[in-house]
């Protein structure tokens, strides 16, 4: 009877899981075929799943359009400088909050939380007069340096530094090891899979960041992919075809990306706890 009940559960679940992954992977599915439909078809209701003949032609017109390469080229600066500056930054935050004790440490802790909860629309306008101010808009700096740091990373890579031993801390203290060698030379080497997953979830954010670089930036030399592909939605009509061949062409490197670096990926979320 319990192996019944046992057997029944997993079946719910995996048919739940099965849903939810078909949920998921359909529209990922329909923008493939789409971007090889032509643009007749994509009127056709009901949908007309796939392209009568797969063509190349919507990538052909999308690269002849769009500076697809600048777009890649500003895209790669703009994520890796972010992703890179947020490793660092977040991490030395979540070591502070995490090891070193000093007055008002949970209160402030507690406030950088609670900046979690303010929508970026809220700061959008604030932001953007303070880089006009700055003379920042229209460059790689106004798409980098408001995001060097992230509340959500310094809270992710703090609970993985509670689950350290402390005992490491203490005998490179007693040894005469600084605070910096401590974040340098233990912390850091044993939280690659931590680390690795942060920076994947930045990885993603950054390249597919739209309203940001869309509100901070207007030159095409400074353009990145996805207001680049962006441009492409018409005032009273959109070429989906077109639209969806451009994303496939985006969305590649982030799949190749994570098909490389999924193990890294789901260790990163399996041994990151949530101790308080």
């Amino acid at each position: 009877m319990i192996k019944a009940r046992a057997i029944g559960t997993k079946s719910v679940l995996y048919l739940l899981l099965s849903a939810g992954a078909i949920i998921l992977i359909v529209p990922f599915v329909w923008m493939v075929l789409t971007a090889f439909k032509t643009f007749q078809e994509t009127l056709i209701v009901p949908i007309k799943w796939f392209p009568s003949q797969f063509r190349l032609d919507n990538f052909r017109e999308v690269l002849n359009q769009l500076n697809f390469a600048r777009y890649y080229l500003n895209t790669m600066i703009v994520t890796v400088s972010i992703t890179l500056l947020q490793i660092l930054f977040c991490s030395m935050a979540a070591y502070g909050f995490a090891r070193i004790k000093f007055p008002g440490r949970s209160v402030l802790f507690i406030v950088l939380l609670s900046m979690l909860m303010i929508p970026q629309q809220m700061t959008l306008l604030p932001s953007y007069i303070l880089l006009s101010r700055l003379r920042w808009l229209d460059t790689f700096l106004a798409l980098i340096i408001p995001n060097l740091f992230s509340v959500y990373g310094t809270f992710f890579l703090r609970q993985f530094f509670l689950s350290l031993p402390g005992e490491l801390e203490e005998a490179a203290i007693i040894d005469g090891c600084s605070r910096w060698g401590i974040y340098r030379k233990i912390f850091l080497p044993l939280s690659t899979a931590a680390l690795a997953a942060f920076g994947v979830f930045t990885v993603l954010w950054a390249w597919n960041d739209l309203m940001w670089p869309l509100v901070m930036t207007s030159k095409e030399t400074i353009r990145v992919l996805s207001v680049g592909i962006a441009t492409l939605v018409g005032q009273h009509a959109t070429r989906n075809n077109w639209l969806m061949a451009a994303s496939m062409l985006a969305t590649a490197p982030m799949i190749i990306m994570f098909i490389v670096l999924q193990k890294k990926f789901i260790a990163g979320i399996s041994i990151t706890g949530l101790k308080a």
